[in-house]
């Protein structure tokens, strides 16, 4: 019953998992505030990457005014606008919760190398796509008008 549900979901997977455990990323998030929608961006590390399939979750964890604040955000959610890649983390574990009792620059994660070539290379992807995406819906408009 769970692989039918697999090939079902398969095709409906929105955002694809572009990131690892370390890097630095961006969340641009829908919020619904009295009737309005907005785009709020979360940026901070990525400690975690749990579950499988449509059920994957990430958590985010950012340091605010000196308090750490980690989100958790489902992958396949409709509420994610996208996801940017800001830096690749070299790191050698497959949870980071260790950095919860980091303060400081101990908190801090090195760079992968090639890591800049990496998040240029994701940026122009991720705008090819977008610009494929607008090509589409204008496509999709004008025979309708």
């Amino acid at each position: 019953m769970n692989q039918i549900l697999e090939t079902a979901l398969a095709d409906e997977a929105k955002n694809e998992l572009n990131f690892e455990i370390g890097d630095t990323v961006k969340v641009h998030y829908k919020i619904v505030e009295s009737g309005k929608e907005r785009v709020q961006v979360y940026e901070g590390i990525v400690i975690s990457i749990a579950n499988k399939s449509q059920s994957k979750t990430f958590t985010v964890r950012r340091v605010s005014y000196d308090i750490g604040v980690e989100r958790i955000f489902p992958l396949h959610s409709p509420r994610i606008a996208k996801i940017e890649l800001v830096r690749k983390g070299s790191v050698r574990r497959a949870k980071l919760f260790y950095l919860r009792d980091k303060k400081g620059k101990a908190g801090r994660i090195k760079e992968r190398k090639g890591g800049q070539a990496i998040v240029a290379k994701d940026k122009k992807r991720q705008d090819e796509a977008s610009k494929a995406a607008l090509a589409q819906a204008k496509a999709a408009e004008a025979p309708s008008a």
